[in-house]
């Protein structure tokens, strides 16, 4: 009985926590394994096309198929056609080769019924593109079902006709610069976050109660309000005629012929994901503030040090788990940050996450969104483990 007792007792904590797990299962790790997948698989063309891919496998790619592959494309396409799946055809290969959408639809059209001996002749009578190796080389690269294509398409990297890695044309690269913009906008929002948010973390913890209330509340007003009315209203505020500039004219900073940019641009971005993510720093820092004992300062006073020698040896130190956890915060959220630099942001302002949702929703690409969701995810993973490393989570403790 005792030990039935005790099995159950060890089984009750756990039944417990049972629907946290089934939760975080389906709401997180079973999305997070579809988004892996489909960031290095696609079988669509290699379905709808299974006897073209199958032949191009075995073809040499340097001549042009033989009459066997025309062949058993062209009566591909008009299963397809009935099917009314052409179009989603020709986007993926359209992604490989760029410009050849059209030639499904028009082929299509035109191929049915065709009887020939010669179905090479016939159609590149409908399309000449249909003698261009790089059509065909593309269809061959789109019926590959694991590839990883999109990873080098998300680093800006592609393959060239021999099979090696080479950087694609300079004019397409732009997700190593969005890269590199969403890991300075992450950094100057953070240390934004820790310049403005510490001060008013310490004067929470050593101001009156009434007036600490009073700060605290302010800080998580923002919390109780939407983020997209948050983002809209920073279009009304910094806007040209809003009401910053408005004040700057008055004050007679600005001259009104010559009122500041602030939306649509980086410094937008900056000022309003500031503003979002400031209580990220500012409650953990408190927390930790709160838990300092005021006579360290003044037994630090009474050894002779003056009041900045006492605040960067022994303050200083003691607070640090709270803001390194703060600004982890606030870095993490700032790299996934999305509807700010979207509506304030312009196209200067944008980061990784707007291309991933041009990426899924606007162009539905979900292989490259899912790449690049996965680059951005590990690159997370690393920070988390550096920053373990360095400062050690087990520190981060908040009392």
């Amino acid at each position: 009985m005792l030990a039935r007792h005790d099995r159950n007792s060890r089984f009750r904590p756990i039944s417990l926590a049972l629907p946290l797990v089934a939760f975080i299962v389906i709401t997180f790790l079973m999305p997070l394994g579809n988004m892996i997948k489909e960031s290095f698989y696609d079988a669509e063309v290699a379905d709808a096309l299974p006897r073209t891919i199958r032949l191009l496998n075995d073809w040499d790619g340097v001549e042009l198929p033989a009459e066997e592959v025309y062949r058993a494309i062209a009566t591909e396409i008009v299963v397809l056609q009935e099917n009314r799946t052409i179009g989603r055809i020709g986007i993926r290969v359209n992604r490989v080769v760029s410009g050849t959408r059209s030639v499904w639809g028009k082929t299509a059209r035109r191929i049915k019924g065709i009887e020939t001996d010669d179905m090479i002749t016939a159609m590149v009578g409908i399309d000449e593109r249909w003698s261009d190796l790089a059509l065909w080389q593309g269809i061959k690269k789109a019926g590959q079902r694991y590839s990883a294509k999109n990873y080098l398409h998300a680093v800006d990297l592609t393959r060239g006709d021999d099979g090696a890695i080479v950087r694609v044309d300079e004019k397409q690269r732009v997700y190593n610069t969005l890269y590199r913009r969403t890991l300075y906008v992450a950094t100057a929002v953070t240390l934004l976050c820790l310049v403005i948010g510490y001060p008013i973390a310490y004067a929470i913890a050593h101001t009156p109660p009434i007036l600490s209330k009073i700060l605290l509340l302010c800080v998580l007003v923002p919390f109780w309000t939407s983020l997209l009315a948050r983002a809209t209203s920073w279009l009304v505020l910094l806007q040209s005629q809003g009401v910053v500039n408005d004040l700057l004219v008055w004050f007679g900073i600005v001259p009104d012929d010559g009122r500041l940019s602030l939306i649509r641009n980086m410094t937008g971005t900056l000022i309003a994901m500031t503003q979002n993510l400031l209580p990220f720093v500012v409650l953990p820092t408190y927390a930790v503030l709160s838990s300092i004992p005021p006579t360290y300062m003044r037994a630090a006073a009474s050894l002779g040090a003056n009041p900045v020698q006492a605040f960067v040896r022994v303050y200083w130190p003691q607070s640090l788990p709270g803001a390194a956890s703060g600004c982890l915060l606030v870095f993490i959220l700032s790299i996934g940050f999305f509807i700010t630099p979207a509506i304030v942001g312009g196209t200067d302002g944008q980061l990784i996450s707007n291309m991933i949702d041009y990426q899924i929703n606007r162009a539905n690409n979900w292989g490259l969104g899912a790449a690049i969701s996965v680059i951005v995810l590990l690159s997370v993973l690393i920070l988390y483990v550096v920053f373990d490393r360095w400062v050690g989570v087990d520190r981060l403790k908040l009392s």
